[in-house]
């Protein structure tokens, strides 16, 4: 017996900015642990401190990125939205004036066979 499969939900949108803001003082705090505790932390895993200045600085980068790609892409969606309804006809035809069916224009088949479907064979 097959079930019936439920539509996936929606994807969830993000606060991307929060997001990076919340990791990015993340490292910041690892970072401030870790040099406060320099002086306990072995000379073979002082390579933490670097991890958390890569962490913070990749982080800021992000905060300064995110809001960018964001805006690009509320810029695309805007350019192709008006796009869409400058190129549409009023009447919602199709805009290079195709029968919505998919039919000639001509109201020939598009398989050559005559519009009432009987070809009459003599002539």
């Amino acid at each position: 017996m097959t079930r019936t499969r439920r539509p996936a939900p929606p994807p969830l949108e993000a606060n991307d900015e929060l997001v990076t803001a919340v990791i990015t003082a993340g490292w910041a705090v690892a970072l401030v642990v870790l040099l406060v505790l320099r002086d306990r932390i072995p000379a073979g895993e002082r390579w933490w401190i670097w991890t958390c200045i890569a962490g913070l600085a990749m982080g800021l980068f992000g905060l300064w990125y995110v809001p960018r790609v964001k805006r690009a892409r509320a810029r695309g969606a805007a350019r192709r939205a008006e796009a869409d309804a400058a190129g549409a006809d009023p009447a919602g035809a199709d805009p290079a004036g195709a029968d919505p069916a998919g039919a000639d224009p001509a109201g020939a088949d598009p398989a050559g066979a005559d519009p009432a479907g009987a070809r009459d064979p003599g002539a």
